[in-house]
C-alpha cells in the first residue's frame, strides 16, 4: 500500500518496431495493475482491437498541431510516417497522486522526458537479433517490405542509442522478458541481475549486427 502523498514513479520503456514493447507492458499491467500506462495522441489510425482512450487518443492532424502548438505535450514525435504525442498534464496528476505511470515513447521523446523528470527509469527493449526483427515485422502482416526495410533502419539507429538507458532488456523469451520487466518495476535495484552471460552474448552479438 502507498504511503500517504508518497509521488508516483516514472517508467519509460522504448523499443524497436517490432520488439515486442506493447505485448510486454501490457502483459506488465495485467500482472501489476497498480501501474498505469500513459495514453498517448496519435494521427495513425487505429489497429485492429485497439480502443480510444485506452490504446490511443486518436487525432487529426490539425487537432494534433494545435495541442502541440499550445504546449500540451511533454514530448512529440514523428514516427513511421504519423505523429505521437505525450500530455504533460495527466502524467503530472497521476505521479502527484502517487501512481506508477509508463510511457511508451521512441528514444529521442525519451531522452527528452528524462530532461524534465531527471529520476525518471528508462528501459530498452532489444530483439535478440536484427534476423529475429525481420521475422516478427514479416509475421505481424502489417508493412509492406519497403516499410519492413525502413523499420530496420530505424531499429538500427534507436539500438545505437542503447547506452543512454538505464536498463536494456533482451526479448528473446517473452516469459524471460517480462519476468526481466517485471524485476525492474518492482523489485528493489539489488535484486535486479539481468547482465548474465547469456545474456551479454546475445547483447553483443545484436550490437556487431548493426555495425
Amino acid at each position: 500500500m502507498k504511503e500517504k502523498n508518497k509521488t508516483g514513479k516514472l517508467f519509460i520503456v522504448t523499443a524497436p518496431s517490432g520488439a515486442g514493447k506493447t505485448s510486454l507492458v501490457k502483459a506488465l499491467v495485467e500482472l501489476c495493475p497498480q501501474i498505469k500506462i500513459s495514453t498517448s495522441h496519435t494521427t495513425r489510425k487505429p489497429r485492429q482491437g485497439e480502443r480510444e482512450g485506452v490504446d490511443y487518443y486518436f487525432v487529426n492532424n490539425d487537432t494534433f498541431e494545435i495541442l502541440k502548438n499550445n504546449g500540451e505535450f511533454l514530448e512529440n514525435a514523428e514516427c513511421h510516417g504519423a505523429k505521437y504525442g505525450t500530455a504533460m498534464t495527466p502524467v503530472e496528476e497521476n505521479l502527484r497522486a502517487g501512481k506508477d505511470i509508463i510511457l511508451e515513447i521512441d528514444y529521442k521523446g525519451a531522452l527528452n522526458v528524462k530532461k524534465v523528470f531527471s529520476d525518471a527509469i528508462s528501459l530498452f527493449i532489444v530483439p535478440p537479433s536484427m534476423a529475429v526483427l525481420k521475422e516478427r515485422l514479416e509475421g505481424r502482416g502489417q508493412n509492406s517490405n519497403a516499410e519492413i526495410k525502413g523499420r530496420l533502419a530505424a531499429a538500427k539507429e534507436e539500438i545505437s542509442h542503447l547506452e543512454k538507458f538505464d536498463y536494456v532488456i533482451i526479448n528473446n523469451k517473452f516469459d524471460q522478458a517480462l519476468y526481466d520487466l517485471k524485476s525492474v518495476f518492482i523489485d528493489s535495484p539489488e535484486s535486479i541481475n539481468l547482465e548474465t552471460m547469456r545474456q551479454k552474448k546475445i547483447f553483443q552479438s545484436l550490437i556487431n549486427s548493426i555495425k
